[in-house]
């Protein structure tokens, strides 16, 4: 039997299993991947309802992540909810210091599908430095417009991708919807058209499909195949019900 490679989530805790830690260790799992996973914040919230959010302190994190690098081969981490772009920087630190090519696909969950608001402390410069350390960013449109308020869309993506690869998620792009776009680093934009129907609304999705990207960037593919790979196993997840919570099917 093939070996799977180890892939590291730092997450919040969902209790419904939609998002977070559960979400992402089950697409790492139906992926083929051995999913790890360090909880970055202890949520009371449903599906439709999110009351609370309890942080984990950031020493405990860091030691967290310690034990499982040094234990564990570790190429590719997803990171999702954090406290704040400081901790954000530091827990990136730390993992570069262990392992310098690490890959980090950062999903900047910003706000819960059910608008709770997670992160309101926004340090541009502080972020920018993030953009530096990491290999992708996952926004979707309501989140890169957060991120640098000062800036339009089209400046916000040009600047971004002067320091990292962008994929852009359009389940929230009003204009062409379920279109999700790929800028790399390199200058290139792959537009990655929506191709399953039907598909319904599933709390999580976007945690899924960057985990989705991880996982297949630990198999090896690289950025343009896992994004490819990633949007068809998401569709499938979203035509799974029409639930709020999705079913992984083959």
């Amino acid at each position: 039997m093939k070996k799977r490679p180890y892939i590291l989530s730092i997450a919040g805790f969902d209790p419904s299993g939609g998002a977070g830690l559960i979400a992402d260790c089950k697409t790492f799992e139906r992926l083929k991947t051995q999913g790890l996973s360090v909880c970055t914040a202890n949520t009371i919230q449903t599906d439709t309802l999110f009351v609370d959010c309890h942080w984990t302190n950031v020493e405990v994190l860091k030691k967290q992540i310690s034990v499982l690098l040094d234990r564990f081969t570790i190429d590719v981490v997803k990171i999702g909810i954090i406290e704040n772009w400081s901790i954000l920087n530091q827990i990136i630190n730390l993992l570069l210091s262990i392992n310098p090519k690490i890959k980090i696909i950062l999903d900047p969950v910003l706000r819960s599908s059910t608008n709770y608001d997670f992160n309101t402390n926004f340090s541009e410069v502080e972020f920018d430095q993030i953009l530096e350390k990491i290999y992708v960013l996952t926004p979707n449109y309501e989140e890169i417009e957060q991120l640098f308020p000062k800036k339009d869309l089209n400046k916000t993506i040009a600047h971004i991708t002067t320091k990292t690869s962008l994929y852009l998620k359009g389940g929230h792009n009003q204009q062409e919807k379920g279109k999700d776009y790929l800028y790399t680093k390199e200058g290139k934009i792959h537009p990655i058209n929506p191709k399953l129907q039907p598909i319904y609304p599933k709390h999580g999705s976007g945690c899924i499909l960057s985990s989705a990207i991880a996982a297949n960037l630990a198999l090896g593919f690289p950025l343009l195949k896992s994004s490819f790979r990633a949007k068809q196993f998401t569709e499938k997840y979203l035509g799974s019900s029409k639930e709020l919570l999705g079913r992984f099917i083959k």
